[in-house]
Parts: structure tokens; sequence; C-alpha cells
């Protein structure tokens, strides 16, 4: 990442040169102003008196005209400078990355350049339909004439509907969505909506003690989650004791900070996504955060096979030439590789669960099968090979 960093050292010197620039314009046209707003009136001064222009006076003019050239000429010439620098950013992008970065591999591997933009405009839109930006989302369908489903978009429409307002507090969509949702929910051990009654328990706390009454009748909404979140509620209606005396002065302070709606959006953006099908993080951004750890490894790859004169080493198009390792944060589903040939499975090879319960690839499988018998490699059971299940 050290020629992002690079770049970005000469961004920031080109946006402080602009700023100081501004200020520097700024100040002088304001003197200048100032400067002129003082003769005009001396002018008009004498006008009014009737004397004719004195040998002052048009000593003053002259230093003026001089003055505003001057400064015109020297604000030109900073500007001027600001150009050379804008300039210098394109050169260090020049310096520090490769332009030809889709060489680093075999137009073979792609799919048509029509199938590339489509699948390349999707991501786009999804990224930016997930990040809330929904004008620009639909602008960019009408310019690129990508037509986007109703189906597609509807989800992502609805969670930014409900995260905008519980960005504002306002947890009644989110309640709403919540209970309607409640036994999928249940299903994936999500606590969504438990901590939303909590933070509308919570706020009618805020409201002392003349809300006492009204906690205590909401807080029969917390009847269903009892058994699971105990220890949650005991205290909350322990906090009721010190109501009168102010939550805020009491043990149970740390129910009213602020972070409680950071969280529950953290909370509803995750077990929301995982309901309906959809990533926490944009594929998009995903895609870019790999790239930018791939990259530099591809591209040594390729000169490596380029100097040894072995381009057709890389001709597959679901694998790399080497492994990459992204790191924990991008492991999002289990890999196998099937301990007989040694290779990883796939969906024309998936792995194979037998009988026994040892699992192998079904090309594996294939080879083992001996007069229609199938021996396990790990023990001695035979059976046979359509008993075999396969494993998602």
């Amino acid at each position: 990442m050290e020629q992002c960093a690079s770049v970005e050292r000469e961004v920031d010197k080109v946006l402080q040169k602009f700023l100081t620039y501004g200020q520097h314009c700024e100040q002088s046209l304001e003197e200048l102003l100032h400067y002129v707003g003082q003769l005009r009136a001396e002018l008009a001064s004498a006008a009014l008196q009737g004397t004719p222009l004195s040998a002052t006076l048009s000593l003053v003019m002259s230093q003026c005209c001089r003055k505003i050239k001057d400064t015109v000429q020297k604000l030109a010439l900073d500007h001027k400078d600001i150009h050379s620098s804008v300039s210098r950013v394109g050169k260090a992008i020049d310096r520090n990355f490769d332009s030809e970065i889709c060489g680093v591999v075999s137009d073979a591997v792609w799919d048509s350049r029509e199938k590339q933009q489509q699948i390349l405009q999707t991501a786009i839109v999804e990224h930016l339909y997930q990040q809330g930006m929904l004008s620009v989302a639909e602008e960019l369908c009408q310019e690129s004439t990508l037509n986007v489903d109703l189906d597609f978009k509807q989800p992502f429409l609805e969670l930014n509907r409900i995260l905008e307002a519980l960005h504002e507090q306002d947890l009644g969509p989110a309640l709403e969505w919540a209970v309607s949702h409640r036994q999928r929910l249940l299903e994936l051990n999500s606590s969504l909506e438990v901590k939303l009654h909590r933070l509308h328990f919570i706020r009618l706390l805020a409201g002392g003690p003349e809300k006492q009454l009204e906690a205590l009748s909401y807080a029969r909404h917390f009847q269903p989650f009892a058994r699971l979140h105990q220890r949650e509620i005991q205290v909350m209606m322990g906090s009721l004791v010190y109501l009168r005396l102010g939550l805020e002065k009491s043990p149970y302070c740390h129910l009213l900070d602020n972070s409680h709606w950071a969280e529950i959006c953290e909370t509803f953006t995750r077990d929301a996504c995982s309901l309906l099908g959809l990533s926490v993080e944009s594929p998009l951004s995903v895609s870019f955060a790999s790239g930018c750890v791939a990259l530099p490894v591809l591209m040594n790859i390729k000169a490596v096979i380029e100097q040894r004169q072995c381009t057709g080493v890389w001709s597959h198009k679901d694998e790399l030439p080497i492994e990459i390792e992204l790191g924990m944060k991008c492991w999002y589903h289990s890999v196998f590789a099937c301990p007989i040939l040694r290779q990883q499975t796939s969906d024309s090879n998936p792995p194979i669960k037998l009988i026994c319960g040892h699992v192998i690839s079904r090309d594996a499988l294939n080879k083992l099968i001996n007069g229609g018998k199938l021996k396990c490699p790990y023990c001695p059971m035979e059976q046979n090979p359509a008993d075999g299940k396969r494993i998602i």
C-alpha cells in the first residue's frame, strides 16, 4: 500500500495549497476592496466640494492602479503554481501504478466485454443501493440503460428506509419490521427485537417519573424473551427504583449511553441482511479490497510468467496460478480439499459423504469404484457408490 500512501501525500500537498491559496486570495481581495473604497470616498468628497483633482489624489490613484495590477499578477502566479502541483499528482499515479492492470490475466479468463460491463454496472448499482445513495443508483440505471428489477431493489429500499429512521432515533419502522419477521429472526438466534424494545423502554425511562406507568406497561413486551434475556430484563426493571432520583446519577446510567443507537443500527443491518439473503458488506467493496491485496502479487507472477515464457500455465477461469492469503476477514465459506486427489472441491467436483462418514470428492469416488462397488479408502467398509450424498 506504499504506492497509495505516496499518491495520497501528493494529493494532501495539493489540497493544502488550495486551502492556503483560497485564504490568501480572499484576504488580498478584501484589502483591495477596502483600499479602493477609501479612495472612492475621497474622490466623491472632492467632487462634492467642486475642487479640482489634487496632485496627491492623482498619485494615490496611480498607486492604487499599480497595487491592483500587482495583486492580480501575484494571484495569477500562485494559481499557476497550483496547476503544476496538480500535474504532479498525475505523475505520481503513473509512477506508482501500472497502467496495464488488465494485462495481469489472459483475455480468455474473462467473459465477453458486454457481459463484463453488465456485471460491473450491476455491482456498482447494488453498492449504491446498499450505501443508501438511491438517487445516484437510479441515475446510473437510466444512463447505462441497465434494467434493474423492482424485486432486486425493494429489499435495499426497505433497509435504507428503516436505517434512516434509526439514525433519527425513530424505532417505529424497525419494530414493525422485527415483529413481522419474528419467527425467522428467532430461527437465526437474533436479539434484534428485544434490543429494539429495550431502547424504547430506555427512552421511556429517560422521560422521568411521569413515564413510569407507561414504562411498566410497555415492559410486557419483554415477556416472550424472558427465558433467553433474563439478565438484561432484570437490569432494566431494576432501573425503575432510581427513576425518581434521576437515572443519569444512578448505577444504571449506562442505559442512557448513545452508543446503543449505533449498536442497534449494526445489529439491524447484520440480521436483516442475513434474513433477506444479502451480504452485510457491499460485494463491490469486498472485491475492491481483495483486489488491492491480490493485484501486486498477480502482477509479480505475470512478470515471472513472461520472463520464463510460460504464458499457457494459467488458463483456468475458476482459479489463480498461486494461493493468495486475504486474511480471515475474507473467509465467507468453508473449503474442502479431497484427501485422496489433493484437489479443492468445486461445483463440478463436489464433496461426497460416504455411508461410513468419511468424505471424498466425486472424482475420487469415481476412480475408486471397482466392480460396481466402492471400498472406503479409510476404513474397510464396502458400499454402493450411489449411496454417497453430496455435501453442500
